[in-house]
Parts: C-alpha cells; sequence; structure tokens
C-alpha cells in the first residue's frame, strides 16, 4: 500500500473510482497494528485501489469528512464515501467487509 497525498486522492474521486483510503498518524500504536492487518487483506484483494495518508498532512480532508479518530479506512465508491471502519478487529473481520 503506497502513501497518497492530497493530489492523488482528489484526482481519484474525481474519476469517479472505487478505492480504499487507510488514514493513521505515525505516533498511533492502534494504526502501526492496523496497517500491518491492511497490508495483509489488500494483498487478499489485488485487483482495488489501496492507498494511504497520514492524516497530520490532509487536515482540510479531515474535516470535510469528519474524521473521528484514527486509525480509519475509507471506502470510496465513485465521488463519495461509502463507509467509514474505525474498528479492525481482525484480518478475517476486515477481509470479510472488503468481500462485501
Amino acid at each position: 500500500m503506497e502513501n497518497w497525498n492530497s493530489e492523488e486522492i482528489t484526482s481519484l474521486i474525481n474519476e469517479k473510482k472505487h478505492f480504499f483510503l487507510y488514514l493513521y498518524t505515525p505516533l498511533c500504536g492502534t494504526c502501526q497494528v492496523a496497517g500491518k492487518m491492511l497490508e495483509i487483506v489488500a494483498k487478499l484483494f489485488p485487483n482495488e485501489i489501496w492507498g494511504k495518508c497520514d492524516l497530520n498532512y490532509i487536515p482540510d480532508f479531515a474535516l470535510e469528512w469528519e474524521i473521528e479518530s484514527v486509525p480509519c479506512l475509507l471506502i470510496f465508491n465513485e465521488t463519495s464515501i461509502e463507509k467509514k471502519v474505525y474498528a479492525f478487529h481482525s484480518v478475517p473481520y476486515l477481509y470479510e467487509l472488503i468481500k462485501k
């Protein structure tokens, strides 16, 4: 999963893509664990578009999307957020969530 900047995120939204965006902060211990789980899940869905971004670098998006906390997985469908996931639980849980 590669790091995206605000321009890359905006481009995907404008292109009406379905994609997954993982939001984190570097000092968040829970984010470190969640990120490792998502890396595994992303490999199980190689045809999906996956990215991550340090929330500190996109404060305007954080406000617009009303992000409550990190870690957060945003599931975009075309131009809007379809789902926000704050509780990552486990790899099997995330797998089933994405499979839907």
